[in-house]
């Protein structure tokens, strides 16, 4: 088993200031917003970004003035980028052999390496002959070929489709096996197949981080309650429930927070219900999107999710006042991170 990561990326020039630790045999899932800095920090570890500050060392080796090629790194992205002259076992070998393994060996790793991830069937085949899932999982056995002592995976199925997306996430689910591992994705599900934690970036910062279950189902941070598919509030604790910063109160079965403490809140848009009357907070529309054959109700910062007969015999529209009523039993209230959760 190899040695742990600890990192500090700092690149100025794109803004980014992102300590991150990865343990032994850790996967830790980085996710945020399009322009966050995931990226900068894939390149920085992999080494093909140079950086004048900061540090990346893995176990006992510092890796910060280190090539790429000496460094131990797997690099799996998104699109596999096979040599195309090249047979699949080719592929495969060629890490080992271009590491110094004689051709002998790197024909056994490259072997190993397929069967590994399940295409050993593969190995005789050109890259041009396979779909885009087997052409993933060649790529992620020409990365355990070489034994990285850090696997790094960038956004590895968002390419995919959903059939071949379930066979690659169990190859990456045998890559991560005994090594430290970033996952880069947008896919929740992805994160909780092979994450044991995931660390939330906002304009090149660290702004949560945590167990993919805490991180997941009671999010701190607006984009990780994006991410899970939560709605997130804020106000102040009650005996109840939670006082909405905008006013209005909704009840929770689950609250935890001294009242008068803040506090946070999260429910799922569907169990929420938009009435022109009733006990919920009031809103104003912001606005009314289409989103997996549903409605999204959007109102201040409270959000449910109808079907469009629902949103018709409303008459909903933006600027019109409406109520967000979400059961009790719907609602959870916790702590901000790192407040009092005791009564």
């Amino acid at each position: 088993m190899t040695g742990g990561l600890r990192a500090h990326v700092v690149v100025p020039e794109r803004d980014v200031d992102v300590r991150l630790d990865i343990g032994p045999a850790e996967c830790v899932a980085l996710v945020g917003p399009n322009g966050a800095g995931k990226s900068t920090v894939v390149e920085a570890l992999a080494g093909l970004l140079r950086t004048r500050q900061g540090e990346v060392v893995l176990g006992d080796r510092d890796l910060t003035r280190v090539p790429p090629y000496r460094r131990g790194v797997g690099l799996v992205a998104q699109r596999a980028d096979l040599f195309p002259h090249r047979s699949v076992a080719g592929n495969v070998a060629y890490g080992p052999r271009a590491s110094g393994s004689g051709g002998r060996e790197a024909r056994a790793r490259s072997s190993a390496a397929l069967a590994a991830v399940g295409v050993a069937g593969l190995a005789d085949r050109a890259p041009g002959t396979l779909s885009g899932g087997q052409a993933q999982r060649v790529a992620i056995a020409r990365a355990l070929a070489t034994d990285p002592a850090l696997l790094l995976l960038d956004e590895p199925t968002s390419a995919l489709d959903v059939d071949a997306r379930a066979e690659v996430r169990a190859a990456l689910g045998t890559a991560r096996t005994g090594r430290p591992t970033l996952l880069v994705t947008h896919d929740p599900l992805e994160a909780v197949a092979l994450a044991d934690r995931i660390v939330v970036l906002e304009a090149g910062r660290v702004v949560e981080a945590g167990p993919t279950a805490d991180v997941l189902g009671r999010p701190t941070s607006a984009f990780a309650a994006s991410f899970s598919g939560l709605t997130l509030v804020r106000g102040t604790a009650t005996r109840g429930g939670i006082a909405l910063e905008g006013g209005g109160a909704l009840a929770s079965g689950t609250h935890t927070v001294p009242p008068g403490r803040p506090a946070l809140a999260v429910y799922h848009p569907t169990a929420a219900r938009p009435t022109r009357d009733g006990a919920g907070p009031e809103r104003p529309v912001t606005t009314l999107e289409p989103r997996d054959g549903l409605v999204r109700v959007r109102a201040g910062e409270l959000v449910a999710d109808v079907t469009v007969s629902v949103a018709a015999a409303l008459a909903l529209a933006p600027g019109e006042a409406v109520r967000i009523v979400v059961p009790d039993a719907e609602v959870t209230v916790y702590a901000p991170a790192g407040a009092p959760t005791s009564w």
